[in-house]
This record gives C-alpha cells, structure tokens and sequence, in this order.
C-alpha cells in the first residue's frame, strides 16, 4: 500500500462507518498506519459499546494489506482520548495525522431539548476533538510536525431542532482555529471540515424531520448559499478524500481553514469579517443606536429570516 502518507501514523475517531470508515481505509491505501478508534455506541450514542465495530474496520485494512489496530476507547473522556492516542505511540511510536470524526446528534426543539441531549453532543463532538487534540499536540510538538482534520458541520451554520449539535460543531471551528496559531510554530497543521454524506451514522429519520420542519416554517435552512439539488450522490468517499489530502505535504501551507464538502462540490468559507462597521463619538447610548436604526445602515434592511409570513 504505498501511497502519499507511507511511513506516517495516523488516528481516526468515529472511523467504524461511513465517513470515519472511508478516512481510516483511504489512510492506509496511501501508506499510514492507522488506528480505529470507534466506541460503537451508534448514532444518539445510546448503544452499548461495541469493541468489534473498530477491530472490524482495522482488520479490512490488514486484509487488504495495510497496518492498523482497533481501539474503542470513549474519546468524550479524557482518559479515553489519550488511550486513544497512546494507542498510536505503543504500537508505532509516534502520531502524525489526527481525524477527529466522532459525533452524535439528539435532535429536539430547544425548549424540549434536555441535559442530556445537550451535554452528550457536546461532549462527544466538542470535548472529545478537544481531548485528542491536547494529547496529540503534546507528541507533534517534539515531533515538529503533525496535521489534524477536525469534523464540522453545515448545521453550525444554524439549524432548526439542533441547537446542542450546531454548537458543538461551530465550537469545533473556533477550536480548530486556535490550535493552528498555537501549534502553527511547531509545524503542526490543523483544518476544519463540513461535510455532507448521504451514507452518514448521523443522518437519522429525525434529522429529516427537522429538515422538513424548517420546510415548513419557511425557516432558511444552515446558510445563505442557495442549498439546490446535489448534482450527484454525496459518499463518504468524496469527504475522504479531502480529508486525506489535507493531511498530506500537498497541503502543507494550509492550516486553520474551513471546508465545505458535498459530491463534486468543495468549498472555502471564508474567515469572519465586519460587513457594516459604524461609529459613534463619544460612544454608544440607547438614542444613539436609534438614530442609527432611523440611518438604516446597520439594522435598517436586515430581515427576520425566521418569522412566518403568510
């Protein structure tokens, strides 16, 4: 299996299906060794651990010829997470990749969201990239190299009846960035994706529904570009792919960026930037901010998007 990534060492939460599956097996199609890192516990991560689904995945890779070893540790926990990691380091003795791909969704309207439906996609999605990404930066650092891909969402743009999972997600994009400036001296990479994947563990009946409901309510859904038909099946392969690549030396100048990813379809979002900036001397009062309502120039043609108007 000779590829672009020969010799390097590479881990890959949520690697038992879908889009985590095809990351960890185009990893070792182009040379990593890989460690599977998936609990098993399903998509609402409900389900019982199941350490099989990760030695399943490692032993396709074997069977075809690669280097890979199961690890179904909860990477929600820090202790977890640098098992995780540690994983990569007794087998191989050191990590150069990070695909960080756990994540559940729990979907509900907030007022009928609960603790729990928050905390556990927070946890498994934000805290979780948070928990690798510490114990791998602690080994990329004496290594002076390294490169984490990080998963998003375009639900961090904003989506009906997934309030907790949006969060996490676009919490996963400021700590993306974060740790490109802190790491970027070490030589040590780190990118954010959001991909979409027809064949994903978290495209659930729910989450149609909420597709659905925002339908319904007029409510435009994630962002402002126009969401048209997909020219062709999105799979998890295509997401692979840039995943992949992002973690080759091809991509060596690219660091603390964020991609879009569907089908044939990849794009750059852009860096936040003030689109109308406003001053007002001596300060900002109450009657100042209704003079510049009256201006029209800040507020004055901004829509309520999310208000019905029959």
């Amino acid at each position: 299996m000779a590829g672009r990534l020969e010799g390097k060492v590479a881990v890959v939460t949520g690697a038992g299906r879908n889009i985590g599956r095809a990351e960890a097996m185009l990893l070792a199609e182009q040379g990593a060794r890989v460690v599977v890192n998936d609990l098993g516990g399903g998509p609402y991560g409900t389900e019982a651990a199941d350490a099989s689904l990760a030695e399943a995945i490692a032993k396709e890779i074997r069977d075809a010829g690669g280097e890979a070893i199961g690890q179904c540790s909860s990477v929600a926990t820090r202790e977890g997470a640098e098992a995780t990691v540690q994983a990569a380091i007794d087998q191989w003795g050191r990590i150069d990749i990070l695909v960080n791909n756990a994540g559940i969704v729990r979907p509900a309207r907030i007022d009928r969201m609960t603790d729990d439906d928050w905390q556990l996609c927070v946890d498994v999605s934000l805290t979780a990239t948070f928990h690798t990404c510490r114990a791998a930066a602690r080994h990329m650092i004496g290594q002076r190299s390294g490169a984490i891909v990080n998963t998003g969402s375009p639900s961090g743009f904003g989506h009906w009846g997934m309030a907790n999972y949006s969060a996490a997600k676009e919490g996963v994009l400021g700590l993306t960035r974060s740790i490109a400036r802190d790491l970027g001296e070490f030589g040590v990479r780190c990118n954010m994706i959001r991909p979409v994947s027809h064949l994903t563990g978290t495209h659930t009946p729910e989450i149609d529904e909420t597709i659905a409901e925002s339908a319904r309510l007029g409510i435009p859904l994630l962002w402002n570009k126009p969401m048209a038909a997909p020219r062709m099946t999105a799979l998890p392969e295509h997401v692979a792919a840039l995943v992949v690549w992002l973690c080759t030396d091809a991509a060596g100048h690219v660091s603390g960026r964020d991609f879009y990813i569907q089908g044939d379809e990849v794009a750059l979002i852009p860096e936040p930037e003030a689109i109308r900036t406003s001053f007002h001397p001596g300060g900002w009062t109450l009657d100042a901010f209704d003079e510049e309502a009256n201006r029209a120039y800040l507020f004055g043609d901004i829509p309520n998007r999310f208000v019905r108007r029959d």
